[in-house]
């Protein structure tokens, strides 16, 4: 209580101990008291803290004897509950809420709405933690008691930072207990791992079509979209004008927005491209003869079943379905919340077009945020995650999966402005970059200046033209001052709309050192402690909350797309070797980084990762390798009598 006092103290909140027994909840007049005093305890703003007294408590072993009205502190909590008629019970404990197993069990998930007639008979309970007196089934006794007298409980981790405020600001946190839950949820529900599961028995079934079929089914998808242009639109215009109701920023808006006529001609026509190239699945990229009558071959073949993230863009869901389709992957989306109606009919269009003898569960579409968590614990059904989003997206997908990741956290895009730069090509191609499309994330953030330009005309007609554009400009240390532009918060900066960052340089490999150092951004990641008593012996007061605050740093690069605009060949190959992104361009707007524009047909994101694909990621990038070997009954047998001649062979395309 002295740690309890001191704590509520630092926030000007008294606190005051209540010690209960058994006996006390059988007399009524106490438990009429007991309401009261609750009532005028919180009206006085004094925090009543309850406990059992120990001192006086008829239990025979108080970690062990289960009898009486209440035997632990989650049963006196929703005793409690009950009593005082509470609006909610929070029950912490050291997970994030119940669980269908053991919390260490990878197939187990965590179950966000708990349904007595589903739930009771399917969970398995592990052993109990070492902290507190029941464990999750005392929590899970207490809750169920709880909800069924009309008071909603949530179980939920005492670790996670801000947890208690999430689940009050109505954000799905931990386990809901509530006495109509039957009512909000279906029983028969598809969950997390049989939507998973019904994708890869879908891409198998799709893998073993012709490939003539496989062009067809991308061929009925465009045909599909284009006939349904009206309904798309309509769908989109709703999710629009709600965002904008909402508040939302213009640049997701701009990003939300399908312009009139794209799903036609722009969506249709990248998969008529996909259909028309050459078959990816099965091509043959090397042949070997091992040995006599023993051909190897390398071929490819689909990655398996993606997870794709996306915020905001309703066209990428059908850019990414396209290319799942044309690479035989499984594919599971989960869309912003923004883009819910867009998603919606688009998923509907495309899924119609895929024929009974492969499933429309090839492309499962994910409706709430709630199975995200349980779809990042399936390593062993999901292979591939590719977050499209904001930093925070990608990182906390990152951390918390233990799934291959492939993406980019932001996209801070340079344009470097040589000494010997042509004029009129320097203006052109650093308007494109930053005011063709403001809000993708190959458009221009940081544009960086030769110092011998700092007075020059160029310079000068190239920020009024922006500034015509309505760009606001921000300046770096050396331009903030020389230009008498507004101070940079930070030199690693994606605006997504129309700003950007300017700066000077003294020379290319000061451009370079540049997009290198500050293409590097630091983010803290906050944990929260719950404090359980047994360790308040030996943590100082700062590493209680509400103060404690433990820092994890991670660093996430950009290394997205840069560009450099010089007549200077030498220093031009100087920039484009030296640069460490996913995309380098000489003389050529950063706008070009894109799947369609690389002939890609279309892309799934653009990574920056340095593992598996880099840059656009088309079709390619969501394949992999396998060996096929053709023998006639040769074995190794120590390599006795085999003879390898490890020789080269034609290609030929295996279909």
């Amino acid at each position: 209580m002295a740690l309890y006092d001191t704590l509520f103290s630092q926030l000007d909140v008294t606190s005051s101990q209540h010690l209960v027994t058994d006996s006390d909840f059988r007399n009524d007049s106490f438990r009429e008291q007991l309401s009261e005093t609750v009532k005028s305890l919180l009206a006085l703003k004094v925090i009543p803290v309850f406990n059992e007294n120990d001192a006086v408590s008829t239990r025979r072993t108080p970690y062990e004897d289960s009898s009486g009205i209440f035997w632990d502190n989650d049963s006196l909590a929703g005793l409690l509950a009950m009593e005082v008629k509470a609006d909610l019970l929070v029950l912490l404990s050291d997970v994030e809420g119940l669980y269908s197993g053991p919390p260490s069990d990878p197939n187990s998930k965590l179950i966000h709405t708990y349904i007595k007639e589903k739930h009771q008979a399917e969970i398995t309970f592990g052993d109990k933690s070492r902290l507190g007196r029941g464990g999750m089934t005392a929590k899970v006794d207490a809750a169920v008691c709880s909800a069924s007298s009309g008071i909603p409980v949530v179980i939920t981790s005492g670790y996670a930072t801000d947890n208690i405020i999430k689940l009050l600001q109505g954000k799905p946190v931990g386990t809901l207990f509530h006495k109509d839950a039957q009512l909000w949820t279906s029983v028969n529900e598809v969950d997390a791992r049989e939507m998973a599961v019904a994708a890869r028995e879908c891409s198998r079934r799709l893998q073993a079509m012709s490939s003539e079929d496989r062009r067809k089914l991308l061929l009925d998808v465009a045909d599909a979209l284009e006939a349904n242009e009206s309904l798309i639109m309509a769908e989109n215009e709703a999710d629009v004008a709600a965002a904008k109701a909402d508040g939302y920023e213009k640049a997701l808006i701009s990003r939300l927005a399908l312009k009139p006529g794209k799903a036609s001609l722009c969506l249709a026509k990248s998969i008529r491209v996909l259909a028309d190239m050459e078959e990816p699945i099965s091509r043959i990229a090397k042949r070997t003869e091992l040995a006599d009558g023993l051909i190897l071959e390398k071929t490819s073949c689909p990655l398996g079943v993606l997870l794709i993230v996306f915020e905001s863009r309703p066209d990428a869901l059908v850019q990414i379905a396209s290319l799942a389709i044309r690479t035989g992957n499984g594919l599971l989306l989960k869309g912003g919340k923004e883009a819910r109606r867009s998603n919606a009919i688009l998923h509907k269009i495309i899924t119609s077009a895929i024929p009974d003898s492969v499933g429309d569960e090839l492309i499962g579409l994910v409706a709430s945020r709630e199975d995200i968590p349980d779809l990042l614990k399936l390593d062993d059904v999901i292979d591939l995650v590719i977050p499209r989003g904001s930093n925070s997206l990608v990182s906390q997908i990152k951390n918390s999966t233990k799934i291959p990741v492939l993406g980019h956290a932001d996209g801070v895009c340079h344009v470097y402005i040589d000494k010997s730069a042509n004029p009129d090509m320097a203006k052109k191609i650093v308007r494109d970059a930053k005011i063709d499309y403001p809000a993708a994330c190959n458009t221009m953030e940081t544009l960086l200046v030769h110092q011998d330009l700092s007075n020059n005309d160029l310079l000068k007609e190239l920020l009024a033209e922006l500034r015509r554009e309505g760009v606001t400009l921000y300046g770096g240390p050396r331009a903030s001052s020389l230009l008498n532009l507004p101070r940079a918060q930070s030199l690693h900066r994606e605006y997504s709309s129309l700003a950007c960052t300017v700066e000077f340089v003294d020379d290319v490999g000061a451009a370079i050192d540049h997009i290198h150092q500050h293409g590097r951004h630091v983010m803290f990641s906050r944990k929260i402690c719950f404090p359980f008593l047994f360790v308040a012996l030996f943590l100082p007061l700062s590493c209680w909350p509400p103060f404690s605050k433990f820092q994890a740093t991670c660093f996430i690069f950009s290394s997205h797309t840069d560009c450099i605009v010089t007549e200077d060949h030498e220093v031009a190959e100087m920039f484009l070797h030296r640069v460490d992104s996913a995309a380098v361009f000489h003389n050529a707007s950063t706008r070009f980084c894109d799947g369609a524009r690389f002939g890609l047909g279309a892309e799934v994101g653009v990574s920056t990762s340095r593992v598996h694909a880099r840059g656009p990621v088309g079709v390619e990038g969501l394949l992999t390798t396998r060996w096929i070997l053709r023998g006639s009954g040769q074995v190794v047998d120590g390599d006795k009598g085999v003879t390898y001649s490890h020789k080269d062979l034609p290609l030929q395309t295996q279909i």
